[in-house]
């Protein structure tokens, strides 16, 4: 009896044995689809991973343009200065005092016009002297020439002899010679009356009067009054050096050259007249001279004007917005979008001219991002954004804002939906 209990008992602890290893085997066989499940989830979870990686806020907000081929003017600026073309320093030839001034300051005077008379009692009673010499050695030259013809009268008759002839033909000779020198002295007279009437040597405007009726003038020390040339007028500017060459080359073909005033005078049209034979050693330039119609007087001698001269073209061009390039450690750079995405393209700057650039390392009919250009990473995914209409800053054109409500209500949606936990 006792024997039966204990295989009873033996029986009953070996019970949760089995117990323990069926229940071993139950978790192994559950495990077993969790960990396939797990298998398929996994290409599911990639793009999860993706989306992770992405940019916060979905792809990059951009505008783009388009990159065109066309011709493009290379244009030379400089600053430039209005200078005159002719300046007449006026000064007296002789030493006398003002007896008259015939013109006002600031009057617009023509070549030949008297502007000064000077005191020439002097000069007037030495015009009279040698116009008396002159007359009395006219004289002596006549009765010379009738003494003569006497002689050779009285030679011919055998009254006197051949040297008596000589004789009377070298006072005529003499006699004469002191006319000639007569009439030279009368003219020298004559100049220097002259110098009394003071006339402008060329057209232009006449600045300040420096002297005065009775104001005492020497010979050329004494400044009576500047004559300006003020039309045609010329701006002087500089040019560098390695555009000299396109410089001389639009010299000879009478290059035109717009001048605009930096007070906001107005702009003129102008020619290229003169480029200096030398380059300035220290500033590495070339000195320009441009003549301009100035019948208006609005270029003043002094005045500060902006110069611009087209010296070359580049034809069939790739251009772009100078906005839409990027300089940084990449260097220069533009990014091109392709295939939704912001693609780095290197660049090389030609030539860049009122916001137009000319450059080569892309092709026409790219679109260059111009607009959110400066937080882009290659190979980013992009959006073009709406353009600012000319309306108003930010106000989408018309046709765009109806396209925007309408994909709104499906975004956020979408959004949602990616949120959400996956359900059972």
């Amino acid at each position: 009896m006792k024997f039966h209990r204990a295989k009873v008992v033996l029986a009953c602890s070996a019970l949760p044995l089995l117990m323990w290893g069926c229940s071993g085997k139950s978790e192994t066989a559950s495990t077993a689809p969790a960990t396939a499940a797990s298998g398929a989830a996994g290409p599911a979870a990639a793009p999860a991973s993706a989306a992770a990686s992405a940019p916060a806020g979905g792809p990059a907000s951009v505008t783009t343009v388009k990159a065109q081929k066309k011709d493009l003017n290379v244009t030379l600026k400089a600053s430039g200065t209005v200078v005159p073309l002719n300046v007449v320093d006026v000064r007296t030839q002789m030493n006398s005092t003002i007896k008259s001034v015939h013109f006002k300051e600031g009057q617009f005077v023509k070549a030949g016009q008297l502007l000064f008379t000077l005191d020439a009692r002097s000069d007037e009673a030495n015009v009279a002297k040698a116009a008396a010499q002159l007359a009395k050695d006219n004289v002596s030259l006549a009765d010379a020439k009738r003494q003569f013809e006497r002689a050779k009268q009285l030679f011919a008759q055998n009254f006197i002899s051949q040297g008596s002839v000589d004789t009377a033909q070298a006072l005529v000779d003499s006699v004469n010679a002191t006319v000639v020198a007569d009439h030279a002295a009368l003219d020298a007279a004559k100049v220097a009356l002259s110098y009394s009437r003071i006339v402008a040597p060329a057209s232009g405007r006449a600045g300040a009067v420096n002297v005065f009726v009775g104001s005492a003038v020497q010979v050329n020390v004494t400044s009576l009054v500047t004559i300006t040339q003020l039309d045609p007028v010329g701006i002087q500017f500089s040019i560098p050096q390695r555009n000299l060459s396109d410089a001389l080359a639009a010299l000879k073909e009478g290059a035109s050259v717009k001048a605009t005033l930096a007070d906001g005078g107005g702009t003129f049209k102008g020619k290229l007249q003169f480029v200096d034979s030398a380059v300035d050693a220290s500033s590495g330039a070339v000195k320009a001279k441009a003549v301009f119609a100035n019948a208006d007087n609005k270029l003043w001698p002094g005045a500060f004007a902006e110069v611009q001269q087209t010296i070359a073209n580049i034809p069939d061009a790739v251009v772009i917005p100078v906005a839409s390039i990027v300089q940084g450690a990449r260097g220069t750079i533009v990014y091109v979008v392709e295939d939704g995405k912001a693609v780095l393209k290197p660049i090389k700057l030609v030539y860049s001219e009122a916001g137009d650039a000319a450059v080569t390392g892309i092709k026409a009919g790219d679109a260059v991002v111009q607009e959110g250009k400066q937080n882009l990473r290659p190979n980013v995914p992009v959006v073009e954004r709406a353009k600012e209409s000319p309306e108003g800053k930010g106000k989408p054109k018309e046709g765009e804002a109806k396209s925007s409500d309408a994909k709104a209500p499906d975004a956020k949606p979408a959004a949602s939906d990616a949120a959400k936990p996956a359900t059972p």
